[in-house]
C-alpha cells in the first residue's frame, strides 16, 4: 500500500515535544507514525498511528521502519525526537551512565537515519529532523553527558546533511530551549554521587526546575518541527522560540569571557 499523503515518523511521541510535533503533522497534512516504548500504554492522538519502539535496539528500529514502509509504501519525514535527561557531574557520571545516555540520544538517531535512509534514497526525497538542543551549543554545568549526546548530534546531522543532499534529501536541526515538559523530573541521577558536588547540584537541579517551568510550551516546538518538514528551502538549523534564538545569537556575539561568566551567573556557580 502507498499512501498520497506524505509520511512523517515521530520517535518519542507518546508526549511532551513529540506528541504535540506528531499532533501538528497531522495538522499539516501529513500521515503520521508516532512511536512510542510501550504503545500499548499511549493515549490515543487522533491521526497517529502508534508503534513500540526502543531506538536503543537494532532489532527494534529495523521492525517498526519495515513495518511503517510496508503499512504506507513511503517515509517523507524523520522526526529523531526520542531521547533521554542525564543530571550530575561529569566526574558522578560513570561511563555506562554515559553509555546509556548516549545510544538512545545519539547512537539511536544514527540507527533510526540508517534504516530509513535507503526509503528516502530510493524516493529521491526526504527530510532528517533531529531534535537538538540549546544544549548543543552552550555548556551545562552538572549536565555534562547530555550536553555532549546533544553537541554531538549538531556534528552528526550536519556532517550528514552534505551527504545526503545530492540525492533530494536533507538533514536538519531543531533546537528548543527551555520546554515545559517532564524532562528534569525524568532525567537520570548521577549513579556515583560524590559528597563534593552535592550542595551545587542541587542548586543547578533547582535552577533547572525553574528554567522547565517556565519555559517554552512544547508546541512552539512542534510549529519549528513542521517548518523544518515543509519549508520549499528549508535551513539547517532551527531555533524554537525566542528564547532558543536569543541564546543562539548571544553564544555567536558575545565575547567568550562574558558569556563564561553568564553560565556561572545563571548556575549560582562560585568565582
Amino acid at each position: 500500500m502507498t499512501t498520497v499523503q506524505p509520511v512523517a515518523l515521530v520517535t518519542g511521541a507518546s508526549s511532551g515535544i513529540g506528541r504535540e510535533a506528531a499532533l501538528a503533522l497531522v495538522a499539516a497534512g501529513f500521515d503520521v507514525v508516532g512511536t512510542s516504548r510501550d504503545a500499548s500504554r499511549v493515549t490515543p492522538l487522533d491521526g497517529v498511528t502508534f508503534l513500540g519502539l526502543d531506538v536503543s535496539s537494532d532489532a527494534s528500529v529495523t521492525a517498526a521502519v519495515r513495518e511503517v514502509s510496508e503499512r504506507f509504501g513511503r517515509i517523507d519525514v524523520l522526526v529523531n525526537n526520542a531521547g533521554v535527561g542525564s543530571m550530575g557531574a561529569a566526574e558522578e557520571t560513570s561511563v555506562a551512565q554515559a553509555q546509556g545516555v548516549f545510544d538512545t540520544n545519539v547512537f539511536g538517531i544514527m540507527r533510526m537515519v540508517n534504516e530509513v535512509l535507503p526509503h528516502m534514497r530510493a524516493q529521491g526525497r526526504g527530510r532528517i529532523i533531529n531534535i537538538s538542543s540549546v544544549l548543543g551549543f552552550i555548556p551545562q554545568p552538572y549536565m555534562a553527558a547530555y550536553a555532549a549526546s546533544k553537541h554531538a548530534i549538531e556534528g552528526y546531522s550536519e556532517s550528514l546533511d552534505h551527504e545526503v543532499r545530492e540525492f533530494g534529501v536533507r538533514s536538519l536541526l531543531v533546537r528548543p530551549a527551555y520546554t515545559r515538559t517532564g524532562f528534569e523530573a525524568n532525567s537520570a541521577k548521577p549513579d556515583t554521587p560524590l559528597h563534593a558536588y552535592a550542595k551545587q547540584r542541587l542548586t543547578v537541579e533547582r535552577v533547572m526546575a525553574d528554567a522547565v517551568r517556565d519555559g517554552d510550551a512544547p508546541a512552539v516546538v512542534a510549529k519549528a518541527v513542521v517548518a523544518a518538514a515543509t519549508d520549499s528551502k528549508p535551513k539547517l538549523r532551527y531555533t524554537a522560540g525566542p528564547r532558543a534564538g536569543r541564546v543562539s545569537t548571544l553564544r555567536r556575539l558575545v565575547p567568550t569571557a562574558a558569556f563564561d561568566k553568564q553560565i556561572r551567573k545563571i548556575n549560582r556557580l562560585a568565582g
